[in-house]
């Protein structure tokens, strides 16, 4: 019940509460003025934009629904135009459907304007038509209004039912899948119209073979076209394999349309079974020490499906192994256990070991009992026992350590003794262990089969090759009698420390200098030795002052020195002695061979051309002289030397070869004293033990020194005879020396000497004008050796060579310069120029 309570109201306050709504009402006046202004103000700006007209087209809406069942062609419409009171008006209609694709679904009546459809639309196709409408003017065919578009909408109707998308599938699913939402998804769609009845369905579960364990539909959050499948219980892959699953979408159109999907789900095994031995217990026998072999297969059974991890059989040794004996794995091909031994026991230790194994699935055993998952359980797996008996076998010596390490020095005499083993046998006699040697690389030392002492042979060397890290490693055996022959072995290590036993050594032996400039050349050493028996090194000079004035070494200590030329040399090969020393004074001399030539490039000398010789018209002459000497020696043959008179004359008919001179020389002695040398002379060097390979151009003469290949010219001497006219003995020579060490000496030097009359000077000096007289390029004797010819005897006992002379030439040698019509083709061959060749002294 609701009270209500009233009170008298004073003057005063009715008179206030008057005046408040008094204002109020006043307030609403002027607002609802204001209002009606701001309408009117609003019409009179819309008036004043739009602009009425009268309506020309006259147009039902145009709604078609699909699949209309005919009979076609069906009236959807009419088009009219209120143009038809002034014109004679024609319809034309255009767009999707008429001219367009799909084409001839719509036409006109162009004289009344009726609108046809002329087969059944799919809204699912397609929703919506674009048309264009346009009136003419019929007599004219000219446009009268403008065009009409106009959109022809689609009418859906439920003509399609929901679809499985797949409709048929098969699903794997693992016997052991728990309880609850399962990985099976259907999903379905409607394409009727979205957000119609005609397109929203329901999902149901119809049927499912066997009918256990329970399975429904759960929904998905968020959406309502995808269904998942849930379990209830458990799967029993020994009772069912497969579950055959009938699912429904049906919508709520009228009618309402359905559709179904089949579902089959294969179960695959799990482990649900342990698996078994095949029997309790099991015996095995294995050699003493024997280890890594194979010595007992066990087998198992197991009723889970073959070779999957529910049936895979993983197994462990729980007893008996506390040293780590033995091992046990599977074999992937047929199930069983192999036990292997991979340390071998000792008999006099252990005769038998008692194994204890178990076996179980690599899978975790799953349990499902009447319908109904088991949790929680976890049954002891199956286990059985293995009797291992140990074979009482030799046992092999044993030394004291496997590794035994000796310090010696190297250099050592041999003699001397650097280890004796120690060595046990629990079944064999001490007294008959053998002791051998099978490594020793080196052969250094040597073993005493009886006591195993292990003796230097030879002095070790720590540089040796067979040395690594300073270690030098032999390995012994011990053997003894028993059977089968036991072996034992042990390995020493012989660390050597360094003596001073090796001097330096130059890693680089010569250079070339590229010009005769002052200019150095790098030098480095080694020593094999370590600290502080290596370097830094102290180099030094060997020789005399002149020496050291032309070279130096800047440093003069330290692992490399540079050797520095103090002056410019010329060209051509020296040899530095000097002495290098290591830090406690060992010291080795060595000879570093320098080459100073002109260089193509940095560290290359420039290669020499071949030597030759010219022959001018002069030397031509000697050479015919030379062999009319030779006919005449011929002639000489067949004379009877010593029992006929002197030969005077021989008279010669050369008229056939032009204006010929017969030299006559009546003396046959002095022959040279020098062997002759095949063309070429001898650039003599200082005396060397060995040259390096870079002192190419150079070969060996033959006392031991280098010889540089160069060309020369001699003449041969002509004996002083008894004839009226002879040559004289002469030598020309230009000699050059140069000693290397000293800084090098030239000298050129002509000798002249003579010993015969006036016509023999005319004769020499004839030759030399046509020597001399030759162009400077034409000449080519960069080095000359004087040979000396010495008269050595009396003449010639064969009187026709004696008594030839000369006496009719005179001293006119003119004949040289017209030696006959042969002559002129061969001295012009001789006399084409030829490059002359310098030569630097």
């Amino acid at each position: 019940m609701v009270r209500c309570h009233f009170r008298r109201v004073s003057k005063e306050e009715h008179f206030n509460m008057t005046h408040i709504i008094a204002f109020l009402f006043l307030l609403t006046l002027v607002e609802a003025n204001a209002s009606s202004t701001n309408v009117t103000l609003r019409r009179e700006k819309r008036d004043a934009v739009l602009i009425r007209s009268k309506r020309r087209w006259v147009l039902s809406t145009i709604d078609l629904e699909e699949n209309m069942p005919g009979p076609f062609p069906v009236i959807v419409t009419r088009m009219f135009n209120d143009k038809e009171t002034d014109y004679k008006l024609k319809f034309q209609i255009r767009g999707e459907g008429v001219d367009l694709d799909p084409k001839g679904l719509f036409s006109i009546d162009e004289n009344e304007g009726y609108v046809y459809v002329h087969r059944p639309v799919d809204r699912e196709l397609k929703p919506v038509y674009h048309l264009d409408f346009d009136v003419l003017d019929k007599l004219t065919g000219a446009p009268v209004d403008l065009t009409l578009s106009f959109n022809v909408e689609i009418h859906d109707k439920n003509d399609n039912p929901p679809e499985f998308t797949p409709q048929t599938f098969r699903q794997k699913v693992p016997e052991n899948t728990k309880e609850g939402t399962l990985q099976v998804t259907l999903q379905a769609h409607d394409i009727d119209q979205k957000g119609t009845p005609n397109s929203q369905f329901t999902m149901r579960l119809v049927s499912q073979e066997p009918a256990l364990p329970k399975l429904t539909l759960q929904d998905i959050t968020g959406t309502t076209t995808i269904k998942q499948l849930s379990l209830t219980g458990c799967f029993d892959y020994d009772k069912a394999k497969e579950y055959k699953v009938c699912v429904e979408a049906k919508d709520e159109g009228t009618p309402a349309l359905s559709s179904t999907a089949t579902v089959f789900l294969d179960i695959t095994d799990s482990n649900t079974h342990l698996p078994q031995f095949t029997a309790a217990k099991y015996n095995t026998e294995v050699m003493e020490m024997e280890s890594n072999k194979e010595i007992l297969r066990i087998g198992v059974t197991d009723e889970d499906t073959p070779n999957t991890s529910a049936s895979r059989a993983v197994f462990k040794i729980l007893k008996g192994n506390e040293e780590g004996n033995y091992k046990i794995d599977t074999d992937p091909q047929t199930n069983e256990g192999v036990l292997y031994v991979i340390k071998g026991k000792n008999f006099e230790k252990t005769q038998i070991t008692e194994l204890e194994i178990s076996v179980e699935n690599e899978e975790k055993l799953f349990q499902c009992i009447n319908g109904n998952p088991v949790t929680n359980s976890s049954p002891n797996p199956n286990t059985a026992k293995v009797e291992v008996k140990v074979i009482d076998v030799n046992d092999p010596p044993e030394f004291k350590r496997t590794l035994e390490t000796v310090y010696r020095n190297e250099n050592m005499d041999p003699g001397d003794v650097l280890f004796t083993p120690e060595v046990k046998d629990e079944d064999s006699d001490i007294n008959n262990i053998s002791y051998k040697l099978v490594q020793d690389p080196a052969k250094w030392v040597t073993v005493d089969p009886k006591t195993g002492k292990v003796t230097t042979v030879q002095k070790m060397d720590r540089e040796s090759s067979y040395v690594k890290n300073n270690t030098y490693s032999i390995v012994i055996l011990a053997l003894d009698d028993g059977k089968p022959q036991g072996t034992g072995t042990c390995t020493v290590q012989i660390h050597l420390g360094d003596v001073n036993d090796n001097a330096p050594v130059l890693l680089n032996k010569g250079a070339v200098l590229c010009g005769n400039k002052v200019d150095r050349v790098q030098i480095k050493a080694e020593d094999k030795d370590e600290n502080p028996y290596k370097g830094p090194f102290t180099f030094s000079l060997m020789g005399d002052k002149e020496l050291k004035d032309l070279w130096k070494f800047d440093p003069t200590t330290g692992d490399s020195t540079s050797l520095i030329s103090l002056k410019s040399l010329p060209y051509g090969n020296y040899s530095i002695p000097f002495k290098i020393q290591d830090q406690q004074a060992l010291a080795a001399e060595e000879c570093f061979y320098v080459v100073v030539c002109d260089c193509t490039e940095a560290g290359v000398c420039r290669g020499r051309q071949a030597p030759y010789s010219k022959l001018g018209a002069a030397a031509i002459g000697l050479l015919i002289l030379g062999f009319l000497m030779f006919l005449l020696l011929l002639l000489c043959l067949f004379c009877e030397c010593g029992k006929h008179k002197n030969f005077q004359h021989i008279p010669l008919n050369l008229k056939d070869e032009g204006n010929q001179t017969l030299v006559k020389y009546n003396e046959e002695g002095g022959g040279s004293v020098y062997k002759p040398e095949s063309a070429v002379n001898a650039f003599y060097v200082k005396n060397v033990p060995a040259q390096p390979d870079y002192m190419d151009g150079y070969r060996r003469g033959e006392n031991g020194t280098m010889r540089e290949s160069v060309g020369y010219m001699s003449y041969p001497d002509i004996p002083n005879g008894g004839g009226v006219m002879s040559l004289p003995q002469r030598s020309f020579s230009m000699a050059r020396t140069n000693t290397l060490r000293n800084g090098g000496s030239q000298m050129m030097q002509r000798t002249y000497s003579s010993r015969s009359g006036i016509s023999g000077i005319n004769l020499a000096d004839q030759l030399d004008k046509k020597l001399y007289g030759f162009e400077e390029e034409q000449k080519d004797y960069p080095v000359y050796i004087a040979y000396q010819y010495e008269y050595e005897g009396r003449g010639s006992e064969c009187e026709s060579l004696d008594q030839l002379t000369v006496s009719n030439l005179g001293d006119n040698l003119e004949f040289l310069q017209n030696l006959g019509p042969k002559f002129v083709p061969l001295a012009g061959v001789c006399q084409e120029k030829m490059p002359h060749k310098s030569v630097r002294v």
